[in-house]
């Protein structure tokens, strides 16, 4: 596969790169381009914005949860079809697990042999700029950076005081602008669907960079190997229902396509406006329950998956979904959940957890099988107090869970985490029968 790609690095979070990245992609896509848009790491939320700017599903690009070779292979399977692939990077450049290259942007961009663009933020600084970027390119010289986007220009006065001492080709100079960026809350930037203007950004790259250049130093990427992948080792005739709202939102690409991959079918829905749909199994995500816990505690649906798991359905939750299967969400005030689990959430205004888990399913729901090992991630602004009936079915080895690294709070056929799962095969082949089990009844 001879795919042109190009990682859009940074020297530090909140430098640019997020902007830059999503620009990028909407100046490719509007001249035609069939852009397939990436994420470094465990992240949902720039993904979406990915996304409804390109047309193409973003793919997240994590070596913890998915290996070198799972980033390869999201790689090459989602690359099909495209003209270049456009790859955010995390935080800043050299930023990995626990003080390594490991997960780190660059560390990514080693795996797929793919130059960057190195976006550094020139707020308050000139020749200094040069400096930092002379550190950066020699730390690691297996990173190919092609070239530096200098982001915060002042005025053309800043660009020459700059340029006095470069020693790197630079591909564009976006001006300091106070309405180019997007609103945040508690979990990072709003979500896609809350937002406008993002393909706007597009024109301002055209107008600030080379995007011819970029294009050049994405075409000088070597071919990746093109494998057969997503084999399925399986094949199992069952409905998933897929949690998939503003409440719900956070999900891995890669997740739906184990599960399809295996022979299932996916019926997305809405726990704030629907009924549970006809389903052999419930997949509830993450997202912001919180925001919207009135209408969650108002919907019919909310019933419907109480008895759905009381006939002994399978339910998988995560975080988000966790605290929907709880008696109630406490923010303001209480709101009424599902009431599957002996527990209540309650919001906080400190973050709880972050980080990357090692997760090892130890019995309990038929929803998993004993002694399946998974990798995933946790994020999270609130706490789940349990009742002293609540029974866990996770072990973590790396990572908090809800309590004292114990996850996967379970009632029947029903499982609630923290952990944001990145489903390995295992783990979908395992869901996808305990499904079939409960169709067959």
């Amino acid at each position: 596969m001879d795919i042109p790609r190009i990682v859009i690095a940074g020297t530090h979070s909140g430098c640019g790169k997020t902007t830059i990245s999503s620009g990028l992609m909407a100046a490719l896509t509007a001249r035609g381009m069939k852009v397939q848009p990436f994420k470094v790491g465990p992240d949902f939320i720039d993904p979406t914005h990915h996304t409804a700017i390109c047309g193409r599903p973003s793919r997240n690009l994590d070596p913890f949860m998915m290996g070198e070779e799972g980033v390869l292979e999201t790689f090459r399977v989602s690359c099909r079809g495209a003209d270049v692939a456009v790859i955010e990077g995390v935080m800043g450049m050299y930023d990995g697990l626990e003080g390594t290259d490991t997960c780190s942007t660059a560390h990514v961009s080693k795996i797929l042999s793919a130059p960057v663009l190195l976006v550094v933020d020139v707020n308050g600084m000139s020749r200094s700029a040069n400096a930092l970027i002379k550190g950066y390119t020699g730390f690691d010289p297996d990173v190919n950076i092609a070239g530096v986007i200098f982001n915060n220009v002042g005025s053309p006065r800043h660009r020459e005081m700059i340029t006095a001492s470069m020693g790197i080709r630079a591909l564009g100079w976006m001006p300091r602008k106070d309405d180019l960026s997007v609103s945040s809350r508690h979990l990072g930037l709003k979500m896609a669907g809350e937002v406008t203007g993002m393909n706007a950004f597009g024109k301002i790259i055209e107008e600030n960079c080379d995007v011819d250049a970029i294009l050049d130093a994405a075409g000088d990427s070597p071919p990746i190997t093109d494998d057969a992948a997503y084999c399925a080792t399986s094949n199992h005739d069952v409905t998933i229902g897929i949690a998939m709202d503003d409440a719900f939102c956070f999900y891995y690409r890669d997740n739906f396509d184990r599960l399809i991959g295996r022979g299932a079918k996916l019926k997305f829905f809405s726990p704030i406006a629907d009924r549970l749909p006809v389903v052999d199994a419930i997949y509830l995500g993450g997202g912001y329950p919180e925001l919207y816990a009135e209408q969650l505690g108002s919907s019919r649906c909310r019933d419907d998956v109480k008895n759905a798991v009381d006939d002994g359905m399978p339910v998988y939750a995560e975080c988000g979904g966790l605290m929907y299967l709880t008696g109630g969400i406490v923010a303001e005030k209480e709101h009424k959940m599902a009431g599957v689990l002996p527990a209540m959430s309650f919001m906080t205004k400190k973050l709880q957890s972050l980080g990357y888990v090692d997760a090892r399913f130890i019995g309990g729901p038929s929803l998993l099988s004993p002694g399946i090992s998974y990798k995933g991630h946790e994020f999270h602004y609130s706490k789940v107090e349990c009742e002293s009936s609540a029974r866990f079915a996770i072990r973590m080895t790396r990572g908090k869970g809800i309590m004292d690294g114990r996850d996967g709070m379970y009632e029947h056929n029903a499982m609630g985490s923290y952990t944001h799962a990145y489903f390995n095969n295992e783990f979908a082949d395992s869901l996808l029968r305990s499904a079939y089990r409960y169709n067959r009844t």
